[in-house]
């Protein structure tokens, strides 16, 4: 009989167990624990899994790993029949939820993007050193990505999503064409560690202290990969940036692909443009396989999570055939058919507004849009009484309490402002029942420093709390920007 967790962590810390929490698990069968000493100075993660081969090829790897010096969770106790464990606590950000606000507009944040650029070279180091001296018979289900496992994918795919589509198809011609596929992705033999499931939902986004500066740091720590085995390094960057919720825009990328391939330059020879040739085919294979794993998951199982993910694979999945590859007539025949099915074009991926608030001055022009939409609302304040007449408001900003006094005093602001709230609370309202994404709200004035900085002001503040929508200010003339983020539904 297996120990319980908190045997193991009597057993791994020395202390007892003070509170025990189950831990959300998306797509895994596994049952996870946050476990807290009672004296609330430790905290770990049990584990308890439901296939023995499974768990332990996830404790020979993480062995292997830390003993590689690569970013993993370190195990701290094992149960004897290694149906159970627990392992350091890394805390509660996933890198998925880190870079949500780049997920939910597409446009991603240098802080955001930094962070990635660096998971992505974690990425290259750990599959050539999670290779090196490793022991690939302990992987579970299979050593090596080979024939075998890519017929299961494929048949995955087949039978757990396109049947359930009700689209007709000659199973003969979709079955030689998957041939030609697997053909193609078994051509590179390469001694590399294949992650499988590499996506930002299985890095965790951990503070660390530079060694070398003593400062904290963000560091990528990889998690849940038992079902890695031997094989190419295309796998993993495919199903990383093509990730069916991860809304990257191809400009991104690029730009983090050439980040993997400047590492991993380091450590193997490398020839871009075959990188990218090939690169291509595990995109198309590795979408395939995550639509079968939301149809089983979603349709047979009924998890809510992967029936909502299923039209953003489907997305990913017309824009890739718009340059498909040419090998495989039938199967992109059949694909298009499926992404234009009923089912599917009404279910569109609906992603949030984001409204943006401008103040400026008309000396200096109308902010341009950069959505390309046109620039919205224009609201002149020019009519209100201007405290910038006043020298003693010269040094202070619509921001500061003096000129917020003066203009609520004076209350020729408010009637103003409440014309514009009617005006744009209508096209909010409208613009997030149709699924526009985008709105530009400008207030200008003389020197685009009181007045209108105050109505810009408010008027984020106001839309935000009213509508929940994503609100991102801009004072133009101060060179200021605040972001008011959306609110949970």
């Amino acid at each position: 009989m297996s120990q319980s967790l908190a045997q193991l962590f009597l057993q791994a810390t020395g202390k007892k167990v003070g509170s025990q929490v189950a831990l959300t698990a998306s797509g895994s069968n596994r049952r996870y624990y946050r476990i807290i000493s009672m004296d609330d100075s430790v905290s770990l993660i049990g584990v308890q899994g439901t296939s023995r081969d499974e768990n332990r090829a996830f404790l020979e790897m993480a062995k292997h790993f830390k003993s590689q010096g690569l970013n993993v969770p370190e195990v701290k106790a094992v149960s004897d029949d290694e149906m159970a464990y627990v392992q350091e606590d890394l805390g509660d950000t996933l890198l998925f939820d880190y870079i949500a606000d780049g997920r939910k507009t597409g446009s991603f944040c240098e802080r955001e993007k930094a962070l990635l650029r660096k998971t992505m070279r974690a990425l290259a180091v750990f599959q050539v050193k999670g290779a090196d001296k490793f022991n690939f018979s302990i992987c579970y289900p299979q050593p090596d990505f080979n024939l075998r496992s890519i017929q299961w994918d494929l048949n995955y795919f087949k039978y757990c999503f396109l049947k359930a589509t009700g689209l007709d198809y000659q199973e003969d011609m979709l079955e030689n064409e998957f041939e030609r596929l697997a053909y193609i992705l078994l051509q590179p033999r390469m001694h590399t560690f294949m992650y499988r499931d590499f996506q930002s939902r299985n890095v965790m986004v951990v503070s660390k202290k530079n060694e070398e500066t003593g400062e904290e740091e963000l560091v990528p720590y990889f998690i849940d990969f038992q079902g890695g085995r031997r094989g190419p390094v295309y796998y993993d960057v495919a199903s990383f940036l093509w990730q069916a919720k991860a809304n990257f825009h191809n400009e991104l990328r690029i730009e983090l692909i050439q980040e993997y391939l400047d590492e991993l330059k380091k450590y193997v020879s490398v020839d871009e443009e075959e990188f990218y040739e090939t690169l291509k085919h595990y995109v198309l294979f590795r979408t395939m396989q995550v639509l079968g794993a939301y149809g089983f998951r979603g349709y047979f199982e009924k998890k809510p999570h992967f029936l909502q993910s299923i039209p953003y694979a489907i997305e990913n999945l017309r824009q890739l055939l718009k340059n498909a590859a040419e090998d495989y007539p039938y199967l992109v025949e059949v694909l298009h058919k499926m992404t234009e099915m009923k089912q599917f074009k009404e279910v569109g991926v609906r992603k949030p507004l984001v409204v943006r608030v401008y103040s400026f001055s008309y000396k200096k022009g109308i902010p341009a849009d950069a959505s390309g939409n046109g620039g919205g609302f224009v609201f002149d304040c020019r009519a209100v009484n201007n405290p910038g007449k006043y020298e003693r408001y010269t040094y202070y900003t619509g921001m500061d309490q003096p000129v917020i006094q003066f203009l609520e005093e004076d209350g020729e602001i408010f009637p103003f402002l409440d014309a514009a709230y009617s005006l744009v609370d209508a096209s909010v309202k409208r613009y997030i029942d149709r699924g526009f994404q985008n709105l530009m709200v400008s207030f200008g004035c003389t020197g685009g420093q009181h007045r209108s900085v105050y109505a810009a002001e408010n008027m984020a503040k106001h839309i935000n709390e009213k509508f929940g929508v994503e609100v991102q200010l801009i004072h133009r003339e101060q060179n200021m920007e605040r972001e008011f983020p959306a609110k949970e539904k």
